[in-house]
């Protein structure tokens, strides 16, 4: 079988364009994203660490974001926690609890299609070894009653996050769409041991048990639409 040249160059340059680019997303997160963000693991992290940092880690994010996801949030940036990053630094004492100093929260950059999804590509490719557990979920069926009763009741999650309806705290995450935006295994990982992912971090190690990390991971994943078929 004889093969023309123009044909190799051309699968030539489909195997180098996704390299490109990451590459090129890799030169938008050193420029516009490293200032906040850490992109690769730090050699330690300690409290003072952790209170000086603007924003959440990326080193893990291809085990942590869904590449969707990220590619629409990139071109068009909500607000994930309510309260910013860290909360503590952007809450004011109100008259009866705690309150949002919106004036201390700032927006995030907006990329335009191509560099969001150059920039997805290089987040992707971000998956060091031991951070998440891999195939930590297993799926199957969920039982919305008792996920929601533990996230309300029995963990009290709602204390932090945002849950079904968009009600709960403000100092955590918002998880009413977790399924979009994370994966189950970092889901599952991070609720079984938050301080192995991120040492020191606010969140609790609750100590569940495998059936009750199932539980709770397959109700977000649930509460988002996006149950693992």
């Amino acid at each position: 079988m004889r093969t023309s040249l123009p044909m190799f160059m051309g699968l030539g340059l489909l195997a180098l364009a996704p390299m490109q680019a990451q590459a090129g997303g890799a030169d938008i997160l050193k420029s516009q994203c490293s200032a906040c963000h850490a992109l690769s693991k730090p050699a330690s992290v300690t409290i003072d660490d952790l209170w000086t940092r603007k924003a959440p880690d990326l080193w893990y994010a291809g085990d942590k974001f869904n590449k969707d996801w990220l590619v629409a949030w990139l071109q068009n940036p909500t607000r994930i926690r309510p309260a910013g990053y860290p909360y503590f630094k952007n809450v004011i004492k109100g008259p009866k609890h705690d309150e949002i100093d919106e004036s201390k929260l700032k927006p995030h950059v907006h990329l335009a299609k191509a560099d969001a999804e150059a920039v997805a590509d290089a987040l992707m490719a971000m998956k060091p070894d031991g951070v998440v557990q891999k195939g930590i979920y297993k799926g199957g069926s969920v039982n919305m009653r008792m996920g929601a009763m533990t996230f309300d009741k029995f963990r009290g999650c709602i204390a932090c996050h945002k849950g079904a309806d968009g009600k709960g705290g403000f100092s955590g995450a918002e998880l009413t769409d977790a399924g979009k935006r994370l994966q189950p295994d970092y889901i599952a990982s991070f609720i079984k041991d938050p301080q192995k992912i991120d040492p020191h971090i606010w969140m609790p190690t609750l100590a569940m048990n495998d059936r009750s990390i199932q539980m709770l991971t397959g109700y977000l994943i649930k509460l988002s639409g996006q149950e693992k078929k």
